[in-house]
């Protein structure tokens, strides 16, 4: 799947390349258009690529607005050393340097999986690594060399040039449904153990307490003190201590990194959970057993349940180890259940509920809101025959309607219980606090939508250990979730391409984002850097003005690999010409 050389074309001496030199738009480029360089000879240990589609995100927006103060970029000073947006990208081999013969070849075609770590660093592509955004560049070390291996996913037949690019973005979604949380105490770590002196509880901790190297006691109650007589761990007691006295424990014992797993025993105040929540680790868990609701509702961090995959755990007791494990703790969307999409009208949450509909053994009922009309048109219009092809609900939501009405829609169809899973693509915490009201005492709420730590929601603690409430969030993805996607995709258990909204030659990058920016498009914008003068257009523009190309999509103007070969021939052909 070559629609650009046959392999015995010259290839060309310079590159277009739109570099970032600093935050804003402006700084994209040079007087609103990308630079020429010179393509570069691959070394012993490069590969030489040439770039085939691009699709935008707004993460890039992010990056974008805060320049060198993203926290991706370290600080660094980018007019000297400019970075390059463009993480979901699809590429194919030009050069092979003789060291990476035996694994690679010429033609071969590559995804990227962006979210690359080097000995613990984030060293992403788009970000750290100058991205896609160009039209040939070299990757060596600092892509083929990283803590989980190469970070390059070879593309199978049967996936256009824009379905390889959104391997990425699907792969964050599928991504959001695969357990990331640790559900387990930490070997080696440390636990600190809070409950009530006066708790008469015969606790049971019949697996994983033999796991971490030092366990801090709290107000123990008996029972605990009895299971740790014989431990190996390091046990140290602080009692009667408060909030106000958490931070200092938490410098003394783990210099400020936080509680690995922290278990709080017969739990009664919101707020004193809400203070001790602050101190679990990254990947830590909060593991609460107990009988009795809390006073109210736990202000909770949701962008560490995001960003740092803190767990919070629970059950009834008196089993403490009964918390622990994916048989209580799930990340999959409920069976036969009805699941709600706040905000499913953009590119990303379009995907979550596209997946919705097509599981096989998915919900079967699908509520889906939006705010903006043509946003709602588009779902309809993209989303309905997917409903009904697999027998499915499907029932779109005016976000502008009153909150009260979303409410007696969800409890109508529910039998007053509240939705079985609640996925949030907008990043508001007091949205992720209306959001998780809505779903019932064993739900699921999903925070797809990154916000910075530090965020706080009201949460109900209580359903997580009286029930089975789960309060789950993902950022970023590996090789294998795009993997995934991309064998249903060749399988036809999924549409990848349905998520494409606009396309746009290589010129029309920077615009690009002021269209992602404004909202313009109901989907996904894909550049082609091969194309460099073709306009950027929406799916519904493309088919009027081209309808060569118009009668090539699908139904509902949906992307295929026909309508990309008729693009590629119609502007590639005018270009060469």
């Amino acid at each position: 799947y070559d629609l650009y050389f046959s392999g015995k074309e010259k290839l060309p001496s310079l590159t277009l390349s739109w570099n970032l030199y600093g935050a804003g738009l402006d700084n994209m480029g040079k007087d609103h258009a990308p630079e020429t360089f010179s393509i570069p000879q691959p070394d012993d240990d490069q590969l030489l690529v040439r770039v085939d589609s691009v699709s935008l995100c707004f993460s890039d927006v992010k990056i974008i607005q805060q320049g060198s103060n993203h926290p991706k970029l370290y600080h660094r000073d980018m007019q000297k050393e400019p970075t390059r947006l463009g993480h979901e990208t699809a590429v194919t081999v030009i050069k092979v340097g003789k060291n990476l013969a035996n694994t690679y070849h010429a033609g071969q075609r590559l995804a990227m999986q962006p979210d690359i770590f080097q000995n613990g660093k984030s060293t992403a592509y788009g970000y750290t690594i100058p991205g896609g955004l160009i039209q040939y560049h070299l990757i060596g070390k600092e892509v083929l060399v990283t803590d989980t291996g190469a970070c390059l996913l070879p593309v199978e037949d049967g996936m256009s040039y824009v379905s390889a690019s959104l391997l990425e973005p699907w792969g964050c979604v599928f991504a959001s449904y695969t357990q990331r949380r640790r559900l387990e105490p930490k070997e080696g770590g440390i636990m600190w153990i809070i409950g009530r002196s006066d708790d008469t509880t015969n606790y049971t901790f019949s697996r994983g307490l033999d796991k971490p190297e030092t366990i801090v006691l709290t107000d123990a109650p008996a029972s605990i003190k009895n299971l740790l007589k014989n431990s190996q761990a390091r046990i140290v007691e602080h009692n009667g201590i408060g909030p106000d006295q958490y931070a200092s424990l938490a410098e003394e014992l783990t210099g400020a990194k936080g509680f690995d797993d922290i278990i709080v025993l017969d739990p009664r105040s919101a707020e004193t959970v809400s203070a001790i929540a602050k101190y679990i680790s990254r990947r830590g868990t909060l593991n609460l057993v107990g009988k009795v609701a809390l006073d109210g509702r736990v202000p909770a961090d949701v962008g560490r349940l995001h960003y740092d995959y803190i767990a919070f755990l629970g059950n009834q007791g008196p089993e403490i180890s009964a918390s622990y494990g994916e048989a209580r703790n799930r990340c999959e969307l409920q069976k036969g259940g009805v699941a709600l999409f706040l905000g499913a009208g953009g590119p990303m949450g379009q995907m979550h509920v596209q997946r919705a509909l097509e599981m096989a053994d998915g919900p079967a009922v699908v509520i889906a809101t939006e705010m903006n009309q043509s946003r709602l048109d588009i779902l309809h219009q993209h989303l309905d025959p997917v409903a009904e092809k697999n027998q499915r609900k499907f029932i779109l939501f005016d976000a502008s309607r009153p909150n009260q009405e979303l409410r007696q829609l969800v409890m109508d169809l529910t039998g007053g219980k509240g939705a079985d899973d609640v996925v949030l693509s907008v990043p508001s915490p007091a949205l992720a606090s209306e959001a998780a009201t809505l779903m019932n005492e064993n739900g699921m709420l999903v925070l797809f939508a990154g916000m910075p730590n530090g965020s706080l929601a009201p949460l109900d603690f209580s359903s997580v250990y009286l029930h089975n409430a789960q309060y789950t969030g993902t950022s970023g993805l590996t090789i294998q979730d795009q993997a995934l996607v991309m064998r249903k995709a060749v399988s036809g258990d999924l549409s990848p391409d349905m998520s494409l909204a606009a396309v746009g030659g290589m010129k029309t990058a920077q615009a690009g984002y002021e269209a992602l920016i404004a909202g313009r498009y109901p989907g996904k914008i894909a550049i082609f850097p091969q194309l460099v003068d073709m306009p950027l257009m929406g799916l519904d523009e493309l088919k009027q003005k081209y309808p060569a190309i118009g009668d090539k999509l699908g139904a509902g103007n949906a992307w295929t690999m026909e309508a990309e070969k008729q693009l590629i021939e119609t502007f590639w052909s005018a270009q060469e010409a």
